[in-house]
């Protein structure tokens, strides 16, 4: 079934692309993450611009991020204050995005940089959460000691003024950071197309301290409505948005979503992270070889 793309001026197996949302949704109940962060170069690697993938995976997340937020939800698993922070700081860092996007875009260099950007992120986040994982693991045969931790979240943190009360959370700390880190992460929305979940789980985790229970649904909150504003900002400045392709990204990635939010009730938290690390860790190789190789088509005519 072939399906043509306006934007990205080819054509795709439109069933292909569905299942890939289909993954992607899992991906996205199942971790947290808005699986954008799989999807975009998974595009890439079939032949989509990177600029029309990462414009569009964007708005295929948002979609999958709706359908988790309703299954957390119902269990108590969302911090919606915490989320709301980081939303305001998100907002702002896709507009700080949007600047870098054109800028690079009129450079001509905006595709090496996106490639660049999952190498380095996903490399050394897949990293830390492989070792993170192999050491609970081995701390719950009981292997390996756990280390005494004096505070959950990082001392950066607790040194931040103005504080408040998270309660779904447990926390006592500056809304700052989180806004800080929403901020950063909604630069990387823009510039990547990802929902930004593997980078913001990890820190969601080990940098503000958040309660493990309410972390994957939170975390579904902001890129829910950060990567609404990061597809508002592309269709407006960049035009990059193929409707088609998102289109047929959601059909699959709303019903997978559900699907991963009840697996992830089941399955073992530590063997999540570390598959998940694997993953990431997968994609990343890939992305790092696909840089180091001639491509086919040396040389390429785009429209003024």
């Amino acid at each position: 079934m072939d399906v043509y793309l306006p934007i990205a001026n080819l054509a795709v197996n439109g069933l292909v692309i569905v299942l890939l949302g289909g993954v992607t949704g899992i991906l996205s109940g199942l971790f947290g993450v808005g699986g954008g962060f799989l999807t975009t170069p998974l595009l890439i690697f079939y032949g989509i611009p990177p600029t029309v993938a990462a414009a569009s995976a964007a708005s295929q997340v948002t979609g999958a991020s709706i359908s988790g937020v309703f299954a957390h939800s119902r269990q108590s698993g969302v911090d919606f204050r915490m989320a709301g922070v980081m939303v305001g700081g998100g907002v702002i860092g896709t507009m700080i995005g949007a600047v870098l996007f054109n800028a690079l875009a009129s450079l001509g260099q905006i595709d090496t940089v996106i490639n660049v950007l999952y190498v380095l992120l996903l490399g050394g986040i897949g990293s830390l959460m492989a070792r993170e994982s192999w050491q609970a693991m081995q701390q719950a045969k009981g292997v390996a000691r756990t280390p005494a931790r004096g505070r959950r979240h990082h001392p950066l943190v607790a040194s931040l003024p103005l504080r408040w009360r998270f309660y779904a959370s447990g926390l006592y700390i500056s809304p700052l950071a989180p806004a800080i880190l929403g901020l950063i992460v909604g630069v990387l929305t823009m510039l990547m197309g990802v929902g930004g979940g593997f980078l913001l789980i990890p820190a969601m985790l080990y940098v503000l301290g958040m309660s493990a229970r309410v972390v994957v649904g939170s975390s579904l909150f902001y890129i829910l409505f950060v990567t609404m504003a990061t597809t508002m900002m592309h269709a407006v400045s960049t035009k990059a948005v193929d409707i088609v392709l998102a289109a047929l990204l959601l059909i699959g990635s709303v019903s997978g979503a559900q699907i991963g939010a009840n697996l992830a009730q089941k399955a073992s938290p530590e063997y999540l992270r570390l598959s998940l690390a694997v993953i990431v860790l997968l994609v990343a190789l890939r992305m790092a070889y696909g840089l180091g190789v001639t491509p086919d088509e040396t040389y390429l005519v785009t429209p003024l």
